[in-house]
């Protein structure tokens, strides 16, 4: 995926705790974000790739990994 790079940037800058190395590894379970995180991260994306997200959208299971999150930038920018 082309934006896991980047991804992985804007995730380590928000994190509690190290990435894990398996991009399919769930960053709730590893403690690298929270709920609340996920608002930032949001935020972050928003600004880095252009797009809004919208409310219904907002479903953490699709932020839950970075492969989730890289496949959810990748449609988005279509």
């Amino acid at each position: 995926m082309a934006t896991l790079d980047d991804i992985r940037g804007i995730v380590q800058s928000l994190a509690q705790a190290p990435l894990p190395a398996d991009p399919d590894e769930s960053l709730f379970d590893a403690g690298v974000i929270d709920s609340f995180g996920v608002m930032d991260l949001v935020g972050k994306l928003e600004e880095r790739f252009g797009f809004q997200v919208a409310d219904s959208e907002m479903v953490p299971r699709k932020f839950e990994t970075l492969a989730k999150i890289a496949a959810f930038v990748d449609a988005r920018r279509g």
